[in-house]
C-alpha cells in the first residue's frame, strides 16, 4: 500500500504534523507501537505549559515583555557553544520560535479552541545577571485543560481526517527499520505487536505477531525522546553534570524509549548533541504510580531551604524554582543523587503544585470551583496525598523530630540536627527586617511583587521554626528523568540532515526527536514552556513543508 507520507510517532508533534499534511489533503500512514489508549503520548500528561512572548494573559497580569526580551532570555539560557556545527540550525530554530511565541502561536491555538488560565507562571527564575540564564518575566500560560486540552484539537482535527480517509492511523505498528532507495527513504518495515488493552501510560506487550512494510514518498520520524530509557540516558549523561545518578525516578512512561534515534541514524539520519539532556531535581515518588519507577516533580514557589544530603543548604542561585540543570550539577557535585526541601504548612499550602494533568484535576477538568478551592486553607487535595501516602515526606512539630525522621527515610545518619538548626536558625533572624542580605529572602520578596505570585504563588515571608507556621514538613527530592535536548539535526523545514549537512531525501522529523527542532533548539538550558511549544510548532513546520515538497 503507498501513501504519502509515513509518519512515526503519535505524541503531540505527530498528530500536529499529521493533521497539517492532511489539510493539505495529503494521504498519511500514523504509525505508534503503542495502544490507542496512549494517542498524543507525554504531551497528554503534561502541565500543557507554555511559552508565550507579550500575550494578553501577561499584559493584565502587568507583566511587560517583548520579543527581545525574549530572545536575550533564550541566549542567556541556551549558551550555544557549537554555533558553526551541532547548535548551527538549533539555534536558527530559536530564533523562529521566539517569533513565532511573540506571533502567531497564541493566535492559531486560540482559533482551534485551545484557552489558557488567566494568571501566568514564572519558571526558571535564573538567579543570575540580566544576560545569565532565566526568564525575566513570567511567561509560562497554563492551557485550560492542561496536556489533554492542547491535544485534543488535534486529536480531533486527525480523527476527522481519519473519516475522510486521508488518514490511516496504526497502533501497535513498531517500526524497525527505514527503507533506502537509491539514497532515499521510501518507506518503514517493523513488527506488529499484539493488541493491548492497558491503560495509557502503562507497560505494554512487545509479543510479535505479524510483520508489515509501508512505501510512501517521505517518512516522518515524531518518535520522542529517551527519558523512560535510563540506560540511554546514562550513557549519554555530560561529564559536567557530575557522574550520572545511580538512582533515578521516571517523568514519563516506560515507551519513551529513544529507539527511532538509532534506526534514523542507520538510515544516514545525523543525531547532534547527544550529551544534552533535560532531568528535574525536584522529583518525588508517585504513591499511585502508573508506570514502572513512575516520578511526579513539584513545581516549588521560591520559599523551601533546600538543603543537600549532608545537610547544607544550597549556595546562591540554587533556590527552587531558579535553575534546574545549575542545581542537578550541585547535587550530583555531592556524591548523592537526593536532596532535601524543609518547610512549613504555610509554604506547602501556597507553593507545592504538582506537574501533570493528572495531578491537577480542577485545571485538567475545567471546573472552576475546584480551581477556586485553591485559595482555601489547606494543601491542595493531590499535595495533600502525597504527603499522606507519599514515602518521600516527613512530617513533624518539631526540627528535631524532623531531622530523625529525616534520617530514618534516607537510611543513614547523615544529617545533623543542631547544624541544620544552626542554618534555619541565621536565615529566620533575616525575617526581622523587611531588607536583608539573605539573597533567597530577598528573591521571594522580589517575587510578590508580580501580582500573580502574591495571590497564589508565594507564601508571606515567615520564620520556619515559628510554631505558629507549622508543623515542619521536609520532602526528600530525587533526580527525575525527563527531557532530551539533542537529536535529530533538521533544517527549517524539518527534513533529516545527514554528516555532511546535506538532507537526506525523503526523511523529515518533529518533536523530541529532533531535539525540539534543529538537532537542539534549548542549547543546554530550557525556558520551560517550550517543550510542547516545540512540538506543536516543530509539527506545524514540517507537515506545512512537506505538504509544499509535494505539491
Amino acid at each position: 500500500m503507498k501513501f504519502d507520507v509515513v509518519v512515526v510517532g503519535a505524541g503531540l508533534a505527530g498528530l500536529v504534523a499529521t493533521a497539517e499534511l492532511a489539510d493539505a489533503g495529503k494521504k498519511v500512514l500514523l504509525l505508534d507501537q503503542e495502544p490507542e489508549a496512549s494517542l498524543g503520548g507525554q504531551a497528554w500528561w503534561s502541565f500543557g505549559g507554555l511559552f508565550l512572548v507579550d500575550s494578553p494573559e501577561q499584559r493584565r497580569m502587568g507583566i511587560k515583555d517583548s520579543r527581545e526580551l525574549a530572545w536575550q532570555d533564550w541566549l542567556g539560557t541556551a549558551g550555544y557553544d557549537r554555533e558553526n556545527n551541532e547548535d548551527y540550525w538549533g539555534k536558527k530554530w530559536a530564533q523562529a520560535y521566539v517569533d513565532f511565541a511573540a506571533g502567531e502561536k497564541r493566535e492559531w491555538l486560540y482559533a482551534q479552541g485551545v484557552r489558557f488560565f488567566p494568571v501566568v507562571g514564572w519558571a526558571e527564575r535564573g538567579g543570575y545577571l540580566a544576560e545569565g540564564h532565566g526568564n525575566s518575566v513570567p511567561r509560562f500560560h497554563i492551557v485550560w485543560g492542561t496536556g489533554p486540552g492542547i491535544v485534543k484539537p488535534f486529536e480531533t482535527r486527525v480523527r476527522m481526517a481519519m473519516e475522510n480517509g486521508l488518514v490511516d492511523y496504526r497502533p501497535r505498528h513498531r517500526v524497525d527499520e527505514l527503507i533506502i532507495n537509491n539514497g532515499a527513504v521510501v518507506g518503514v518495515r517493523g513488527a506488529i505487536l499484539i493488541p493491548s488493552s492497558v491503560a495509557r501510560g502503562e507497560a505494554s506487550s512487545r509479543e510479535v505477531i505479524g510483520n508489515f512494510e509501508f512505501h510512501s514518498e517521505a517518512v516522518m520520524v515524531t518518535s520522542g525522546g529517551i527519558g523512560g530509557n535510563h540506560e540511554l540516558i546514562r550513557q549519554n549523561w555530560p561529564a559536567r553534570l557530575g557522574l550520572p545518578p545511580k538512582n533515578m525516578i521516571s517523568g514519563v512512561p516506560e515507551h519513551v524509549d529513544g529507539r527511532m534515534l538509532a534506526i534514523t541514524e542507520k538510515a544516514g539520519g545525523r543525531i547532534v548533541n547527544r550529551d544534552r539532556m533535560w532531568h528535574y531535581t525536584e522529583g518525588i515518588k508517585n504513591w499511585n504510580p502508573v508506570w514502572p519507577m513512575h516520578g511526579i516533580r513539584i513545581l516549588p514557589g521560591p520559599s523551601s531551604l533546600w538543603f543537600d544530603a549532608n545537610g547544607k543548604r544550597f549556595p546562591v542561585p540554587n533556590f527552587p524554582g531558579f535553575d534546574t540543570l545549575g542545581t542537578l550539577e550541585a547535587i550530583q557535585a555531592t556524591g548523592y543523587d537526593y536532596s532535601w526541601f524543609i518547610l512549613t504548612q504555610k509554604i506547602i499550602e501556597k507553593e507545592f503544585a504538582l506537574s501533570g494533568s493528572e495531578q491537577n484535576p480542577d485545571l485538567t477538568e475545567k471546573n472552576i470551583r475546584k480551581v477556586l478551592s485553591r485559595i482555601i486553607p489547606g494543601a491542595p487535595a493531590p499535595v495533600k496525598a502525597f504527603m499522606d501516602n507519599g514515602e518521600d515526606f516527613v512530617i513533624a512539630n518539631s526540627l528535631q523530630e524532623l531531622v530523625a525522621g529525616m534520617n530514618k527515610l534516607a537510611g543513614n545518619n547523615l544529617l545533623n540536627y543542631r547544624e541544620i538548626e544552626r542554618q534555619i536558625l541565621a536565615r529566620d533572624r533575616e525575617i526581622d527586617n523587611p531588607f536583608t542580605k539573605d539573597l533567597q529572602i530577598i528573591a521571594l520578596r522580589g517575587a510578590r511583587k508580580y501580582l500573580g505570585d502574591k495571590l497564589i504563588r508565594v507564601a508571606p515571608p515567615h520564620k520556619i521554626l515559628d510554631p505558629k507556621n507549622g508543623p515542619l514538613i521536609a520532602v526528600r527530592l530525587n533526580i527525575l528523568s525527563r527531557k532530551t535536548l539533542g537529536g535529530l539535526q533538521t533544517d527549517l523545514s524539518g527534513r533529516v540532515l545527514d554528516i555532511s549537512g546535506n538532507p537526506v531525501k525523503g526523511l523529515y522529523s518533529a518533536g523530541e526527536v529532533s531535539g525540539f527542532g534543529g538537532g537542539g533548539i534549548h542549547g543546554y538550558r530550557s525556558l520551560e514552556g517550550t517543550f510542547v511549544g516545540g512540538c506543536l510548532f516543530t509539527g506545524r513546520q514540517a507537515g506545512r513543508a512537506l505538504s509544499q515538497e509535494l505539491g
